[in-house]
């Protein structure tokens, strides 16, 4: 790499107990390529070519089968599967990388065909989201959930604790909790999708009570300077959606704040086109939280650059430009040309698309 520094996404950064190399991360993307929900050898060849970005953040991981909605993505719930990750933690570790497992429960995103004894998926309240979901048995619409009870709540509080766990053995970092895009903990959080009249509902203190619950029970498992939590304010993915996302979001921003987290990771709708209300929820946000702020958004060297430059954030994420360039910092450094990343390879299928974008150097394996 370059010596050349002065892209401030290229400096070093304190993180929890970390100081990372450079303060771009890479961002958690599905890439449906784990037989049998297990990580394997391919995937742990994946995550060490990447191992150059400052923090890896994995692919969701299910905290559970209840958490499953979607074909071939690896979990954190068994024996075997977190042999699996211990396989990506070794390869990344030994190039010098930090990883961090994000912590997934898909919640009404699923279909009886994931669930244990093909019983219904569930969620806060028992409201059929709009779409199809890919089934072992091809495209079929979405199926109305069941509401969540208070114990079922407590359970799926203490599997994010367990699976927090795994994740420690696994030989991780830390731990991302995936509250964005439309899944379970943003499905509490969202009001179109949360109408609950327990005290889990209802005002916006109510509906950040699971996500905190969530948050304590893992933090107490790793220490809260390495868990991390992830959010999308006005992201409409999965058919969901919140009145007053401004009030709803600043509120879990100083919820979460109290605890010392590692950082709050925020998934912007644009990257260049922000609006007076994406703006100031972004504002409050990072204002709210108060500790380091990782942005997502699809950014490119010179406003990620800028990001850190403005103090707007702290880490800038990348998704597919990492997922087509495993040695992305370098590139950055060098201001050299990117790979084009190729659509029709980024789901399903082998190495292709996955481990055989070429790196600018021979170090990085492929």
């Amino acid at each position: 790499m370059s010596t050349e520094v002065s892209n401030r996404l290229l400096t070093p950064v304190a993180l929890g107990p970390y100081t990372l190399l450079n303060r771009m991360a890479m961002a958690p993307m599905t890439r449906n390529r784990a037989p049998e929900g297990v990580a394997n050898a391919l995937t742990a060849t994946y995550y060490e070519q990447r191992a150059s970005a400052g923090l890896l953040i994995t692919e969701g991981s299910q905290i559970s089968q209840e958490g499953v909605g979607y074909l071939y993505t690896p979990g954190i719930h068994t024996a075997a599967q977190v042999d699996g990750w211990r396989g990506v933690t070794d390869a990344v570790h030994r190039r010098g990388g930090r990883i961090f497992l994000q912590l997934w429960h898909v919640g009404r995103i699923s279909h009886p065909s994931f669930q244990p004894d093909g019983a219904l998926p569930v969620g806060p309240s028992a409201l059929r989201p709009e779409g199809l979901v890919y089934t072992p048995g091809g495209r079929v619409p979405f199926v109305e959930p069941r509401a969540l009870t208070a114990s079922d709540i407590a359970r799926v509080v203490d599997d994010f604790a367990r699976a927090a766990a795994n994740a420690k053995a696994a030989g991780f970092d830390g731990v991302e909790l995936h509250g964005a895009n439309g899944y379970l903990i943003d499905q509490f959080l969202r009001d179109g999708t949360n109408q609950r009249r327990d005290g889990y509902g209802g005002s916006i203190l109510n509906r950040t009570r699971f996500l905190i619950e969530v948050t304590e029970a893992v933090a107490g498992v790793w220490g809260a300077d390495r868990v991390a939590v992830r959010l999308s304010p006005v992201n409409p993915y999965n058919d969901i959606a919140d009145s007053d996302p401004l009030a709803t979001f600043g509120a879990a921003a100083r919820a979460l704040g109290r605890y010392g987290l590692a950082y709050l990771h925020l998934v912007l709708p644009k990257a260049l086109d922000v609006t007076s209300l994406d703006r100031a929820i972004l504002d409050s946000v990072r204002d709210g939280f108060g500790q380091p702020v990782m942005l997502n958004g699809g950014f490119t060297r010179t406003t990620g650059h800028q990001l850190i430059t403005d103090g707007v954030a702290d880490l800038v994420a990348f998704g597919v430009p990492f997922l087509a360039n495993p040695d992305l910092p370098e590139r950055f450094a060098d201001d050299a040309p990117l790979n084009v990343p190729d659509p029709s390879t980024f789901y399903l299928g082998d190495a292709r698309g996955y481990t055989d974008y070429p790196a600018l150097t021979a170090h990085i394996a492929v």
